[in-house]
């Protein structure tokens, strides 16, 4: 997909964060924008920062988990700008502990909004797109974390390796459309996912303050000093922007880290050549 103006993009999360970032980049290259997002304050402000741009932005109230309001959203795209071009599954939420203490309920809301909320979107967008026949181009959020699994992060990780999966799929099934795929890893990026709690809704435990979660606050604390020295949205958002033109698979923000991966990989290889010296 090379051509942006007059398209309309559909960011979930896009009240905040990436989500917020993607919606200024695609606006700038001149994009209609439906804001999707839990938390209204939010989107009623991020509404109101880019219609000030002139930008043509709706903003719609979704609870990705949910599959009834990720469709009722997806009309209301519908109703407002006709054609969708461009659909960025980009909600995210994280729940952290071992995996033995997570509460049921947290396993429900991270895979709910994580992964469940990729599927609800990709459902709600993908017939339509392939309907209409235009360029388009889907962007699943996962995360460096969807490649590398770390201590504490299980649902979060599982969730994101579940993302990373998924758009390997949905790529090789649209293979030979005009409907593209992208799976973006960030890694450290400033955004308030370490306070996602506040967006908790009630059927998964109700919201949450962070000073509340003592049980991780080492963690939180280590994840917060990250925090403050990571990449800023906006760069992730070009990055993004760059990988729809080129039609990439994957969209990387940080190259400090594919040692680490290439060391994950690795592993994978070595057990390979295990498995053949014990058939010998």
């Amino acid at each position: 997909m090379q051509d942006f103006a007059g398209r309309t993009g559909f960011i979930t999360g896009g009240a905040s964060g990436i989500g917020l970032a993607l919606a200024r980049a695609f606006a700038s290259e001149g994009m209609n924008l439906v804001l999707a997002d839990i938390e209204a304050p939010a989107l009623d402000a991020a509404v109101a920062s880019l219609s000030a741009t002139n930008a043509s932005v709706r903003g719609v109230h979704c609870d990705v988990a949910d599959a009834a309001s990720m469709q009722q959203a997806a009309r209301i795209a519908f109703d407002s700008f006709g054609k969708v071009h461009v659909l960025c599954n980009n909600a995210g939420v994280s729940r952290a502990g071992p995996v033995e203490t997570v509460a049921e309920t947290d396993w429900d809301w991270v895979v709910g909004v994580n992964l469940r909320g990729t599927v609800h979107g990709i459902q709600a967008f993908l017939p339509h797109m392939k309907a209409h026949g235009e360029p388009a181009h889907i962007v699943n959020t996962a995360s460096i974390a969807g490649l590398l699994g770390g201590a504490l992060s299980g649902p979060y990780a599982a969730t994101k390796f579940g993302i990373v999966g998924l758009s390997e799929v949905l790529a090789a099934e649209l293979a030979g459309t005009p409907v593209g795929v992208s799976v973006l890893c960030p890694s450290w990026v400033q955004t308030r996912m370490l306070d996602n709690g506040r967006n908790r809704p009630e059927r998964f435990g109700g919201a949450f303050d962070l000073a509340s979660d003592t049980a991780n606050a080492e963690r939180n604390a280590r994840y917060a000093a990250a925090l403050r020295g990571a990449k800023d949205p906006a760069e992730v958002a070009q990055l993004v922007l760059n990988a729809i033109r080129a039609g990439r698979r994957y969209v990387f923000t940080h190259a400090n880290m594919r040692d680490e991966v290439a060391r994950r990989f690795a592993a994978i290889l070595a057990d390979f050549d295990a498995l053949d010296g014990d058939a010998a």
